[in-house]
Formats: C-alpha cells, sequence, structure tokens
C-alpha cells in the first residue's frame, strides 16, 4: 500500500524587518529636484481640476524631468487605493464613490497639455471593478474627442479577474494595455496584497485573446486589424533572485506581451516592505539583453524606470501603438 504523502505546504517568505542603517543612495539613483514653471503650472492644474497624478502619489522619483516635459501619469478613480501592497506609496483606504466626470477633466488636462501620449491609471477599485472599467473605457473615448490624434495608454488593475470589466476596456481599444505584474511569484503575498501572479498573467493573456474576437478576420484565422499592444512592468531590490526574474520574463514573453519596464523599487517609508538591496546599472542591462532575447518588442530597463518613464518613446520604439 503506497503511503499517503503530506501536502506540500507554501514556502515561506522571510522578511527581515530588524533596523538598520539607511545605505546612501548610489549616484545613479539620484534625480534632479522637481522645479520650474511648467512642473509648477502643472500642478497648478491638476489642484484646479481635482485631479490626482500618480506621480505624486507614488513618489516617483522622475517627477521634475517629466513634469517639466509635459508628461504626467494621470491616476483616476480617488487617491484611496482598497489594497495594501507592500512597495506601494499610494494611499489606502475606503474610497469614495467613483467620479463618472473625472474622465471628462482627465481629457481636457491632456488636451490642455498638448500631449501626444497620454497614460491613465488608477488605484484599485475592489468595492466596483466594472464600473472602475467603465471609468477607463471614458477617459479614452474623452481624450479621443478632446485630444484627437492623442495616443491613450492605460495602466489597470487586473479587476479581480473580472470578464466584463476586461471586455469593456479592450472594446474601447487603447493604442496600449498596460498590467504590471510587480515581482516574482514567491513574493506576492508579502509585495502584491489582493493580486494573484496567475491571475494577472491570465489578465495581459486574455486581453490579447479578447482583441482577436472582437476584431480579427473571423475568416483568416486570428488576424487583427491592428496591433493590440500590451505592457507590463516589475520592480526589482525586494529579495528576489535573478533566476526568478527570468522566469517571469520568461512566462510574459510566452504569453505575448509586447514592452517591458524594470526598474529599481525604493522603500517609500519605513511602513513599507525593506529593501534588500540596489541593482546595478550592469545588472539592468543584463536584465534587459535577457528580455529582449526573449521576445520582448521594446524593453526598458534602468534604475530610475517606472511604467510610464518614457512611455511615447516606448511606443514609438515599438512601430505597434
Amino acid at each position: 500500500m503506497t503511503p499517503p504523502v503530506a501536502p506540500l505546504t507554501p514556502e515561506l517568505v522571510q522578511i527581515d524587518l530588524t533596523p538598520r542603517k539607511p545605505a546612501p543612495k548610489p549616484a545613479w539613483l539620484k534625480a534632479k529636484a522637481p522645479m520650474g514653471e511648467t512642473f509648477h503650472n502643472l500642478k497648478k492644474m491638476a489642484r484646479e481640476l481635482n485631479l490626482h497624478t500618480v506621480c505624486e502619489s507614488a513618489q516617483c522619483p522622475n517627477i521634475g524631468e517629466c513634469w517639466n516635459q509635459k508628461s504626467a501619469t494621470f491616476m483616476m478613480l480617488g487617491n484611496l487605493c482598497t489594497r495594501r501592497c507592500g512597495f506601494c506609496a499610494v494611499p489606502k483606504g475606503k474610497p469614495e464613490p467613483i467620479d463618472f466626470d473625472e474622465p471628462r477633466r482627465v481629457a481636457y488636462a491632456v488636451a490642455q497639455l498638448g500631449l501626444a501620449h497620454a497614460v491613465i491609471t488608477s488605484v484599485n477599485r475592489d468595492d466596483d471593478n466594472v464600473g472602475a472599467a467603465r471609468a477607463f473605457v471614458s477617459v479614452i473615448e474623452e481624450i479621443r474627442m478632446q485630444a484627437p490624434g492623442c495616443r491613450v495608454e492605460v495602466l489597470t488593475p487586473d479587476f479581480q479577474g473580472n470578464e466584463e470589466a476586461l471586455r469593456l476596456v479592450v472594446a474601447a481599444w487603447p493604442e496600449i494595455l498596460n498590467h504590471n505584474i510587480e515581482t516574482v511569484p514567491r513574493l506576492y503575498r508579502v509585495a502584491k496584497s489582493g493580486g494573484r501572479y496567475e491571475k494577472s498573467l491570465r489578465f495581459l493573456e486574455h486581453a490579447k485573446e479578447l482583441a482577436a474576437e472582437m476584431f480579427g478576420d473571423r475568416d483568416g484565422g486570428e488576424i487583427v486589424t491592428r496591433p493590440f499592444v500590451t505592457k507590463t512592468g516589475i520592480i526589482v531590490g525586494m529579495g528576489e533572485e535573478m533566476h526568478e526574474l527570468l522566469g517571469v520574463f520568461r512566462d510574459l514573453a510566452d504569453r505575448k506581451v509586447d514592452i517591458l519596464t524594470i526598474g529599481q523599487y525604493l522603500r517609500p517609508s519605513r511602513d513599507h516592505l525593506p529593501m534588500a538591496r540596489y541593482y546595478t546599472p550592469e545588472e539592468f542591462a543584463f536584465l534587459k539583453h535577457e528580455a529582449v532575447g526573449m521576445g520582448f518588442k521594446h524593453v526598458e530597463s534602468g534604475p530610475l524606470v517606472r511604467s510610464s518613464y518614457h512611455a511615447q518613446e516606448q511606443a514609438e520604439s515599438t512601430g505597434l501603438a
């Protein structure tokens, strides 16, 4: 008789929480302080229109460079996230009801700035995933009305795997659909609260399937009239191993993700996950080399890289969007 097999137990994730003297930032991580007329004008416009930017809410180190180039990532659906991810600086709490006039105001700001490429993201709204998706659809439509010719990139939550929500966004056909994988599977429980690695992979894969289903040439198989571009991002330095990162890259490449961004995790505060280490510019170059070899159309890899960093250049370099 075969002895019973002991049930598998998930691998424990150990995070060292002992106080440590903060190490000085390497020279390659130092960004210029935000200043200048364009920076202050954009900040004033966001306040007047009651809009949020992920640049401010997530404490992005590139805010000075991007805003002075009239490049900002607007964050919809309020400024309170329903999840408590260990790496993220966006405030957490119970959000207000969805403001469905917000997409119009975002589009107005995009038009006033004269953007050629607009990046729109949001907090997680697990209280109303379909409503959140409808807000994304509205902002895509509003930007196309108020700023014709502007390319639209949306960086969405996983909508908890809600099929209707994803269908709504895909049907609006943004030039780029971005959903961040963020980290390796082993660290999801401590880093990406409420998220699941397999769910995020399926989100990116299913988006392309839906695009082919909705817009494909049904007489010619899976030929799509124009490319449906998917994008994702990962942050490094939270305790992952190099082989784990390469495994994630392979998973993403297998799902035909077009654009990959890789950046350094910087701990927002003592209440967030501690940083394990800094990656060197040479390591970022290695990661880019490996990812490009797996078939990504574009890889943006560097210490200060974030999802929307050089987003316009990323889209243009692929020739897809």
